[in-house]
């Protein structure tokens, strides 16, 4: 599975991990099971450090409104993303889309310090993740 995730109601806290090629329905899948457990709110950390993804821009463009849709449900809790630099092109046509919400937003080379950016934004995230 692309992406490996985990949802920590407790903490109000999720935790995404992508190794490997992410498709459309993958990230779509992510996005429904976040929105069906109330945790858009919460804060994100996003590994893709090891993701890759081959999806073209039709598929972006679908994932894309799929996002906004989400966003215009209510407010967006702040995401972290890791990728290194030369990832960052892939998912660039999504920064634009994921930047629209009214939430923090950042992007960082290492897990470590987006961890530590996100417990800075509302305490102590759960210790599993």
């Amino acid at each position: 599975m692309p992406l490996d995730w985990t949802i920590d109601s407790d903490a109000r806290f999720v935790s995404v991990v992508a190794k490997g090629d992410v498709n459309r329905q993958e990230a779509e899948r992510l996005l429904d099971e976040m929105a069906s457990r109330g945790a858009m709110i919460y804060r994100k950390l996003f590994d893709a450090w090891d993701g890759d993804t081959a999806m073209g821009p039709e598929d972006l463009l679908t994932l894309g409104a799929c996002m906004r849709a989400h966003h215009a449900q209510g407010p967006m809790g702040p995401l972290a993303l890791v990728l290194p630099d030369k990832k960052a092109e892939i998912v660039m046509p999504l920064f634009g889309i994921l930047a629209a919400a009214d939430r923090p937003m950042r992007i960082f080379a290492t897990r470590s310090k987006a961890r530590r950016w996100l417990e800075s934004l509302g305490g102590p995230l759960s210790r599993s993740v």
